[in-house]
């Protein structure tokens, strides 16, 4: 038999096929190259750069999603980018301690990686930021000019972002918020459709990322708003009950058992009353052939009543009260805007919502008394926490790990450049900057794609540059790369072509006309030094990358777990859902993190564990507490306190020895008999893929 292509070899031709982002296309040919023009027109040039700059790295961050998602993700990176220009610019001209204050910048861009992507991001474009501000030749200004002047390129994007955007569907204001619960019932129809099919688990994990990404926008909307309103009271309450079903759904998936086709007419008949704002029609029938069946079918009954209200329910004093348990079943009710899973397994588990103190529940009546600029407040303070879960601090092992990479590829590509060409070395460390997170991809595909994107680049910009006319060509350059830009989301290496056109009309408007052959030189002794350094040992060790990420995961079960079996049937199961989609999230980053990590050009050649095998067996692990968690709501009989116990304590010595590894052990405590229910498959299912996770911890 052929062998298989190693997953480094074929990770750089992997592309993702999306829809074409026109709105951002628009707003990409809008931005850095008039940006551009404007300046030279208006005879500040290093203006006109600075100003495409900014513009530049913040269409970077210009990804579909609602108004309120693009100015997060566009706005903090911004400020991050305003912040590096002016450390950078303060940093030029002092010699060779360049090179050690540029190792500071790196290793806080590094550690704050395992913070959340829109942080990475943030420290990434910060650290790029200071090193061309050190190092381009742009003597004119002042270091908070041009701090300014790269902030006014992102707010320009922002601006167009807000003005330009697709034609807005039924819906009015909620239109985005809408769509993406809409795309949580579209998916809730696939999973069920692939029931009992090999293609069962990967349509669950879809269910779970657009849960993730229904869940954000619903935050980010009620960021700056001090009341909900009456449509999106409503809004939440069908999130909500689409959460519900999400839970009975995962335990129809455990079943395994081939669903009638007709059980996913009733998810596809919300999604369409969603999206056109007429009623949802006839459902299909209920029927009780299986606990997890009856649970989704009383589930699909309480959305059909969710659905057929014009008005949310309560009224006056009560709404905050309806809000308070409406929101419950949002991740935030528990932890804050930007809470982690583990966050919101710490808090349910330490204290109700209702004692939570001087950080009350995002959205709750606490939250509504202090004000529309205090619960602003509080989000911004959320987003730029500091202290995060286990394996998402951002000085703890996995961020030091991190850090240490990237300050030291930096640093050396830094000293190398000054020693090879001190008037224009910034380029070496700047190609360093976009390779070198452990969080962007496998180190190995993402140097090939810089290289390659880089070469073509060039190319590009020296064969098409003289034949256009004037004087003017860099502006069309650069308008051309900001319009490829959003559309080449697709593969790293054709964003590194826009990105490379772009700088390169920059480079060139500021002085360096003869600076496009020399690029490919430099980024060729980047990539070098990237995969040296990068590959050393200790650094970045998967283990603290991923195993973290799945014993945060496994808290958050264990907190679901221990809420399931306390809370009796029929009673409010708001913390226990957000505490199930903790768990899942938890999973969706460690998966992302394991699939990174088995790309790796050095993965097979260490003594890593499997771990995409790893975090399988913890997606087992939490769909079989979900379904036991149906199963007890349809009343199967419960287990003593004494299995619960043990049942817990080894969950939480498997997310010990997965947090710390090759320090904290497990004990291998035995597993919960449950000799008080034998003839009950509660937890059993939980039990017997914990036994299974007990080899893979013991290898970490």
């Amino acid at each position: 038999m052929p062998r298989a292509v190693p997953a480094w070899l074929a990770h750089p031709f992997r592309w993702q096929r999306l829809p074409v982002p026109w709105a951002a296309v628009v707003r990409g040919a809008l931005c850095a190259g008039p940006l551009l023009g404007a300046g030279i027109a208006t005879g500040h040039p290093a203006a006109g750069v600075l100003v495409g700059l900014g513009a530049m790295l913040a269409g970077v961050n210009d990804r579909p999603g609602t108004r309120r998602k693009g100015v997060v993700h566009i706005g903090l990176p911004a400020l991050a980018v305003a912040l590096g220009m002016f450390a950078g610019a303060s940093l030029s001209g002092v010699g060779w301690w360049l090179v050690l204050a540029l190792f500071g910048i790196g290793f806080v861009s590094g550690a704050g990686s395992v913070a959340g992507p829109v942080r990475s991001a943030a420290g990434m474009q910060m650290l790029a930021a200071a090193i061309l501000g050190a190092g381009m030749p742009l003597p004119q200004l002042e270091p908070w000019q041009k701090s300014l002047l790269t902030l006014a390129g992102a707010a320009w994007l922002l601006l167009l972002r807000l003005v330009l955007r697709s034609p807005r569907p039924p819906g009015g204001p909620l239109s985005g918020e809408r769509a993406a619960v809409a795309t949580v019932f579209d998916a809730l129809a696939e999973a069920l459709t692939a029931v009992g099919t090999p293609g069962a688990e990967p349509a669950r994990r879809r269910l779970t990322t657009a849960l993730d990404r229904a869940d954000e926008a619903m935050r980010l909307r009620r960021l700056l708003r001090r009341r909900p309103r009456t449509g999106e009271r409503r809004l939440i309450e069908r999130f909500a009950a689409a959460t519900a079903l999400c839970e009975a759904s995962v335990a129809l998936l455990w079943e395994a058992r081939p669903l009638p086709a007709r059980i996913a007419d009733g998810p596809r008949a919300l999604a369409t009353a969603l999206r056109t704002g007429r009623p949802p029609g006839r459902l299909p029938a209920p029927e009780t052939s299986t606990p997890a069946r009856s649970a989704f079918d009383r589930a699909l009954l309480d959305a059909a009543v969710v659905f057929a209200r014009t008005q949310p329910p309560g009224g006056g004093t009560a709404a905050g009260a309806t809000d308070e348990r409406l929101l419950r079943g949002l991740r935030p009710a528990l932890g804050g805007p930007g809470a982690t899973p583990e966050e919101v397994a710490d808090t349910a588990a330490d204290a109700a919502p209702e004692e939570s103190g001087a950080w009350a529940p995002f959205g709750s009546r606490a939250a509504f008394e202090t004000g529309r600029w205090a619960s602003v407040a509080r989000g911004v303070a959320g987003v730029f926490a500091w202290r995060r879960g286990p394996g998402r601090r951002v000085f703890g092992p996995a961020g030091r790990d991190y850090g240490l990479r990237v300050g030291l590829c930096i640093a050396a590509c830094a000293a190398t450049a000054l020693l090879l060409r001190a008037d224009h070395w910034y380029w070496l460390p700047a190609t360093a900057t976009f390779l070198v997170k452990p969080d962007l991809g496998p180190l190995f595909s993402r140097t090939v794609n810089r290289f390659a994107g880089t070469a073509c680049g060039v190319l590009v910009f020296a064969l098409l540059g003289p034949l256009l006319p004037g004087a003017w060509w860099p502006v069309v350059m650069a308008t051309a790369g900001g319009a490829l830009l959003p559309f080449a989301t697709r593969h790293f290496a054709l964003q590194t072509v826009a990105i490379t056109l772009m700088v390169l009309s920059f480079v060139h408007v500021s002085g360096a006309r003869e600076a496009a052959p020399e690029r490919i030189v430099d980024t060729s002794i980047a990539c070098l030094i990237v995969l040296v350094v990068g590959h050393l040992p200790k650094l970045a060790d998967p283990r603290r990358r991923v195993g973290p990420r799945v014993g945060a995961a496994l808290r958050c079960t264990e907190a679901y777990l221990r809420q399931v079996l306390a809370t009796e049937p029929g009673t409010d199961t708001g913390e226990r859902l957000a505490l199930r989609r903790a768990a899942y999230q938890a999973l969706a980053e460690a998966r992302t993190a394991a699939e990174t990590a088995a790309a790796e050009l050095l993965a097979h050649r260490t003594d890593a564990p499997d771990w995409p095998t790893v975090v399988r067996a913890a997606e087992r692990i939490v769909d079989a507490t979900t379904a036991a968690a149906v199963r007890l709501d349809q009343g199967a009989q419960r287990p003593s306190e004494e299995d619960a116990q043990r049942l817990c304590a080894v969950l939480t010595e498997m997310a010990g020895a997965l947090d710390a590894p090759r320090r904290h052990r497990p004990r291998l405590l035995p597993p919960p008999a449950l000799e008080s229910a034998p003839d009950c498959a509660t937890l059993s299912d939980v039990a017997a893929e914990l036994e299974r996770m007990r080899g893979y911890a013991g290898a970490v």
